[in-house]
């Protein structure tokens, strides 16, 4: 396993029908995981397109993740914790200025990320709703209210992922304090090929 150290940020290669295995060792932290073509980085992983065709908010095991041009650019093959979110974004500067204005300032998973991708051409601009691993957000069906609680993952669990086409992935630790449940721990991760 590769590890992302907390607070901080990856991005790598994901060849077509690799796995990528994410594992929260310690437990209670969450993932942001952004997916591009790696032919061309336009081509994005797009939560509006996955609810659509998925016909859900609760993805897990057996749910795919679409693109912004409707193809499916990831399958889960596992997943031990079944509670992630797709519906909020990567938490910024202006998350931490907006939700924690007595905390110290953090570029957060954005900044992490727009650093990571900066390499393949990647840009601010360029950063859409992520994927949030174990991350843990009820919606209430009535209202809509959103709620951020402590993740259900515990030490060990894991989501695995087979690579649907060539892809540019980037992954995070995340920085956000609601969202990890007030402390920041490390993500592991690992490739591997398929069969």
């Amino acid at each position: 396993m590769n590890r992302i150290e907390p607070r901080s940020g990856v991005a790598f290669e994901l060849p077509k029908g690799a796995q990528l295995t994410v594992c929260d060792p310690e437990g209670s932290q969450v993932s942001d995981l952004l997916a591009y073509n790696a032919q061309d980085v336009r081509e994005v992983i797009s939560n509006g397109r996955t609810f659509d065709y998925e016909e859900t908010i609760r993805l897990g095991r057996g749910h795919r993740l679409w693109s912004n041009r409707s193809n499916p650019m990831l399958s889960i093959t596992s997943d031990t914790v079944k509670r992630h979110d797709f519906l909020l974004t990567p938490c910024s500067e202006d998350t931490f200025k907006h939700f924690y204005p007595d905390k110290p300032l953090h570029r957060g998973c954005f900044g992490n990320l727009v650093e990571a991708l900066e390499p393949y051409g990647i840009g601010p601009d360029d950063i859409p709703t992520a994927f949030n691993l174990f991350m843990n957000v009820p919606v209430d069906g009535d209202s809509g209210v959103l709620t951020v609680k402590p993740p259900l993952s515990e030490p060990g669990d894991t989501i695995v992922m087979r690579a649907e086409m060539d892809l540019i992935i980037g992954l995070t630790a995340c920085s956000a304090y609601d969202s990890n449940g007030g402390s920041f721990r490390p993500i592991d991760y690992q490739v591997s090929t398929s069969g």
